[in-house]
This record gives structure tokens, sequence and C-alpha cells, in this order.
């Protein structure tokens, strides 16, 4: 099992999220709930899809965390 870092972001209408790991993989949804099975779902296609091209699947290298501050 592999874990992937996730950006998400409000687009204003709804939520965008990428995946820095994997190029091109990204998704959208309405709610922080249906972004996430979207975005699940989308990583799952890409990497079933570089599996029947014969490509090799990225391991995780970008990490995240939050900082907080005084604003």
């Amino acid at each position: 099992m592999k874990e992937y870092l996730v950006i998400f972001e409000w687009a204003g209408s709804n939520y965008s999220a990428y995946v820095p790991d994997l190029p091109g993989c990204i998704s959208t949804g309405k709610t922080i709930e249906e972004i996430e099975l979207n975005i699940k779902e989308a990583i799952e296609l890409y990497l079933d899809t570089l599996k029947e091209d014969g490509q090799p699947v990225p391991e995780p290298t970008v990490l995240g965390k939050s900082i907080a501050v005084t604003a």
C-alpha cells in the first residue's frame, strides 16, 4: 500500500484536489467528503492505467504538514 499526499483547494463553488506525485491526477467535488472519494478513485484509476501500460508506479515523495502561525 502506498500513501500519496493530496492537495485540496476551495475553488469558489466546489473543491478541487490533485496529487503532486502523480502529474495530471486531479478531481473535483462539491463537498470534502465527495472530493475525498473522487480523488481516491482517480488515484486508483491512474495507478491501474500505469500498470496496464507497463509503466512503473511512482513512489510517494511529497510530504505535507500544516504549520500554525499567528495572523
